[in-house]
């Protein structure tokens, strides 16, 4: 009599996505760096719920690096009455402080308000190590144009252009009236990207600095 076939074998089941909290780790020790995440091996990151979006999206608009940022940047504009023109003295300087927050956190808002809508994660996922650096180079660039969807998949970055589009086109209820300009918006675009880049690159890449630079090996 025929023995039974052997029960068949099962593929693994592949792991369940992981949650995994805000990255607390400051850039420089100062500069906070909330949205990165680095995926290990064969675990995947679970999407944020929309909740999880909006408080990432409030926890940088009030980081106390990003405010002292703003009136930095308003002492810098001040100066010459720069770009936005409210003139001098300390009123001028509050609004220029205030238009400086309104900024960044409108901007901010509005990505991560529309990553809720779209489905996109407004996260910086780093490529780590194991990638050659040209290529984390282009990657890190990449991301301000691609983003990674809810579902795992890559898109165009909806939620960082349009947001940083709405962004700067709500500047315009609280500029005055001479830097109103096409030129100033153009600008303001320029700004945007640049400090994209750098803040992707920073993130991508000051891990590995600090591991190599920072971080010693102690004697047992």
């Amino acid at each position: 009599m025929d023995s039974p076939d052997p029960s068949p074998v099962l593929p693994a089941a592949a792991p369940a996505p992981v949650s995994v909290p805000l990255n607390d780790a400051r850039i420089l020790l100062v500069i906070p760096d909330y949205q990165t995440v680095t995926e290990t091996g064969d675990v995947k990151i679970a999407p944020m719920s929309a909740k999880e979006k909006m408080w990432l999206g409030v926890k940088e608009s009030i980081d106390p690096f990003n405010v002292a940022s703003a009136v930095m940047a308003a002492g810098f504009s001040q100066r010459g009455d720069q770009t936005p023109k409210y003139g001098e003295g300390w009123n001028s300087y509050g609004q220029r402080v205030g238009a400086a927050l309104a900024d960044f956190s409108t901007q901010n808002l509005f990505s991560v308000g529309l990553a809720c809508v779209l489905h996109q994660d407004p996260r910086y996922y780093r490529k780590g190590p194991g990638t050659k650096i040209p290529a984390r180079i282009l990657y890190s660039i990449s991301r301000l144009v691609i983003a990674r969807q809810d579902s795992g998949g890559d898109a165009f970055n909806s939620s960082g252009v349009f947001g940083m589009a709405l962004g700067i086109a709500a500047s315009n209820a609280y500029y005055p009236a001479a830097s109103v300009r096409g030129e100033v918006m153009a600008a303001r675009v320029e700004t945007s990207l640049f400090g994209g880049v750098t803040g992707n690159l920073m993130s991508e890449f000051w891990p590995d600095i600090q591991k190599k630079f920072f971080h010693r090996k102690h004697a047992d």
